[in-house]
């Protein structure tokens, strides 16, 4: 199966989710009404990055956002329940965000599978970067040092919504990201685990087209492989 890339650039979370809403509801009628046919619409890599926003998956907490509507002013942020499985995370400039509209009927994927594909792909992006990461046992997204206890820190968040085996929601990698916006939640429902960035990791910032580029790659030859 292949996948198409496309980049909305920086773009506000509201409109990013309706876009990506529409497009995830017209793949599903399409596969209700025509269940046995060609399917017109493409497999999407929707590349983009996000304004300061938290947002909250439906089995999430919401004590977990750690500051109230006049602290997220201050900051400049947003916030938004949204219908992703995982708790709370942020997204904000200098992270890659991406969100597959992708047919797992037709990459011949299940859902725990695809996860794993998502996950593997960073770890080989990093990889690249001379960057160690791989997963932490009973959470989902991209560690490093997961194996060591006091030093586990995340990378990248991942949090997926599923029906008629079309997605939408994906992962969001940290960059060049302000790590102290995530000071304002406990990531992913964690009040142990740190986060970190590709820019932390490695003492400098890093360019933003380039990961994209990479991390596609990454991407879209996994999901030549999963068929």
């Amino acid at each position: 199966m292949t996948i198409q890339y496309t980049d909305w650039g920086r773009i506000d979370y509201a409109e990013a989710w309706e876009k990506q809403t529409t497009l995830f509801n017209q793949r599903v009628q399409a596969k209700l009404t025509h269940p046995e046919g060609k399917q017109d619409h493409p497999n999407l890599a929707v590349f983009c990055e996000h304004p300061p926003v938290y947002t909250l998956g439906k089995s999430g907490a919401a004590e977990n956002l750690l500051i109230n509507q006049q602290q997220l002013a201050e900051r400049g942020a947003t916030f938004f329940k949204i219908d992703r499985g995982g708790d709370i995370t942020y997204h904000g400039p200098g992270q890659i965000v991406v969100y597959p509209i992708i047919d797992l009927e037709q990459a011949k994927l299940g859902l725990k599978q695809y996860i794993h594909l998502l996950e593997e792909a960073v770890i080989r992006f990093l990889a690249g970067h001379e960057v160690k990461a791989g997963r932490l046992e009973g959470a989902t997204g991209v560690w490093l040092d997961a194996e060591i206890p006091g030093k586990a820190r995340k990378i990248c968040a991942i949090g997926v919504k599923s029906s008629r085996h079309i997605t939408m929601h994906g992962l969001a990698l940290n960059i060049n990201t302000d790590l102290s916006f995530f000071h304002a939640i406990n990531p992913c429902g964690y009040v142990d685990k740190g986060v970190t960035s590709l820019e932390q990791e490695l003492g400098a910032p890093q360019s933003m087209e380039t990961c994209k580029v990479e991390l596609f790659k990454e991407l879209s030859s996994l999901f030549v492989l999963s068929k």
